[in-house]
This record gives structure tokens, sequence and C-alpha cells, in this order.
């Protein structure tokens, strides 16, 4: 599984900003970025998961516009985003996203200290 895959960037945003919700960590950019961002290079690629996790309702508070070209930008600060309970259960629930975090947990990542 690579490590821009999409469930694999949609398990390090919910897990980020659950742990946000529960108050073990501040919402730091740095931090964020080195941990979520890590190994998606594509802007446009990565607001479209954002816009796409929104959109399903697993998180809320991205506000992105359309740039001149046709791709997303995003216009509202990541620090405003949070987890809805679709995405806490989303994270909880589904397979796909067990199966990410067990293979979290197999190596060190900042992602499964949270």
């Amino acid at each position: 599984m690579a490590k821009d895959d999409y469930d694999v960037i949609v398990y390090r945003i919910l897990v980020y900003f659950y742990a946000c919700m529960k108050r073990k960590i501040m919402f730091e950019d740095v931090t964020f970025q080195n941990s979520v961002r890590k190994h998606v290079e594509n802007e446009e690629y990565f607001v479209d998961v954002l816009m796409m996790m929104q959109a399903e309702g697993l998180i809320e508070g991205i506000v992105t516009t359309q740039a001149w070209g046709g791709d997303y930008i995003l216009v509202s600060q990541l620090e405003n985003a949070r987890i809805t309970a679709n995405g806490i259960r989303y994270l909880k629930e589904n397979q796909r996203m067990k199966q990410i975090g067990i293979k979290f947990k197999e190596t060190v990542d900042t992602i499964a200290k949270l």
C-alpha cells in the first residue's frame, strides 16, 4: 500500500483530528505536515482528499475555492477543521481503517502514537 494512498491519508487525517478533539494534542501545522502530509507531494490531490472527506461527513471546517484552471485550493486554515461523529465511527468501525491502524502500529509512526 502506497504511503500516499487515499485510505492511508484518510486514516492519518482522522487519527490526527481525533487526537486533537480528545485534547491529547494541540493542532500544530508543523506536526500535521510531518505526520499527516508526509509522502503526499501533490497539493491538489491532498485538497481533493479533504474535500471528499468533508462531502462524506467525516470532517468539517474545510473551505476551498476553485482556482484558475479548475483546481481547488484550500482557503481555510487546517486548524479550523475537525473530525465529526461520523468520522469517529468510520475510524473505529471501518475494516480498512482497522487494517491500516494495525499496519501503523507495526511500524514506528507518529500517527500510531496518537
